[in-house]
């Protein structure tokens, strides 16, 4: 047996009040590519792929129990599915948010050593976001914030949402930045070639909505802000030197004289004020990657259930090139820190 304790940190729910909505969504006819890409294939298809996710996804009670025991995974972090609230409109939105969060507080006081869970929060309304967000950890015990990327094609860079980002900056919780589907404006080129969802789109959108926060100034207005990223950093850690190298270029030339002048190169903030998950990504090389850039500290397990639910996929991380202090901060204690989880005795 291993001598740590396997947490892992991006795995999704859903509530059937949210299932319903993006059901009426459908039917109201609400045409967005991308939430038809993946809801209208999901909530549509027959097929046994379909089936599972959609029902695991809604279970948070013996089923999902029984496949953590399955795969080995102590406890996972949970979230509300993606889009979650960012494709209703503010009232509904608020309203489905908070809902959710009450019964996913209600699942972790059933299973307290097995779960611990994110808050979601309608970005449409910042305000009465950053308050959710302070009653879902304050008030219900949950321990960050799960943000699915853009709302309908705006992003988190906009000072306008940056309400969410004091909240969980005050109240010392990470953003988790999911994917969500490309917005309209970029998913023609994704669904053209069947390479949407989680093939390719969902990485490439996320990856530049989190280097847009950060060259946005975000991390200079707010420097002990956290995010986590998952999929082994959305690539990012891959690209990092190019991208340090080509910003810095660009800025020494004023080649983008709109752009704040940052404090530090979009690397520091990468590496202090981010946390990459190696979720769905059971691949070493690219875990030892974001191991050696992003450091120790700052890298994560998570297995990305139910959409990627394979047992034996938790082997391949058992058995990385570690040293066993690290193999533990990679699977238990990273988390532990990073969520505010009570360690395990």
């Amino acid at each position: 047996m291993p001598d740590y304790k396997r947490i892992a940190t991006e795995e999704a729910f859903a509530t059937r009040d949210q299932i319903a909505q993006f059901r009426k969504r459908l039917a109201d006819g609400y045409d967005d590519p991308g939430f038809l890409s993946l809801w209208g294939f999901y909530l549509n298809s027959t097929s046994e792929r379909a089936r599972f996710i959609v029902d695991r996804l809604q279970d948070l009670g013996p089923d999902r129990i029984a496949d953590m025991d399955a795969s080995g995974i102590d406890m996972q972090v949970l979230s509300l599915t993606s889009p979650g609230v960012q494709v209703f409109d503010a009232a509904t939105a608020n309203s489905l948010a908070a809902a959710s969060n009450d019964e996913l507080a209600e699942a972790i006081r059933r299973y307290p050593t097995r779960y611990v869970g994110l808050a979601a929060a309608a970005p449409q309304d910042p305000k009465t976001a950053a308050k959710e967000i302070e009653r879902g950890v304050r008030k219900l015990g949950l321990k960050g914030v799960i943000m699915n990327s853009h709302v309908m094609g705006e992003r988190l860079d906009d000072p306008k949402f940056w309400d969410i980002f004091a909240a969980a900056e005050s109240l010392d919780v990470p953003i988790y930045l999911h994917p969500n589907s490309p917005p309209r404006d970029m998913i023609q080129p994704y669904l053209d070639k069947g390479l949407d969802g989680a093939v390719f789109g969902f990485q490439a959108e996320t990856g530049l909505h989190m280097l847009r926060i950060i060259v946005s100034g975000a991390f200079d207005e707010f420097p002990k802000l956290k995010f986590v990223i998952g999929h082994c950093g959305e690539a990012l850690p891959f690209w990092l030197y190019r991208i340090d190298y080509m910003h810095g270029a660009a800025t020494r030339a004023n080649r983008h004289p709109h752009m704040r002048k940052l404090k530090r190169t979009p690397g520091e903030y990468l590496r202090e004020n981010v946390y990459v998950t190696n979720s769905g990504v059971a691949w070493e090389p690219a875990i030892m990657l974001c191991h050696k850039v992003m450091g120790p500290d700052h890298t994560l397990y998570a297995m990305d259930y139910p959409y990627q639910y394979l047992p034996s996929e938790v082997t391949v991380s058992d058995e990385l090139p570690m040293s066993a202090a690290d193999k533990k901060k990679y699977f238990q204690t990273n988390a532990e820190k990073l969520f505010g989880i009570t360690p395990s005795p």
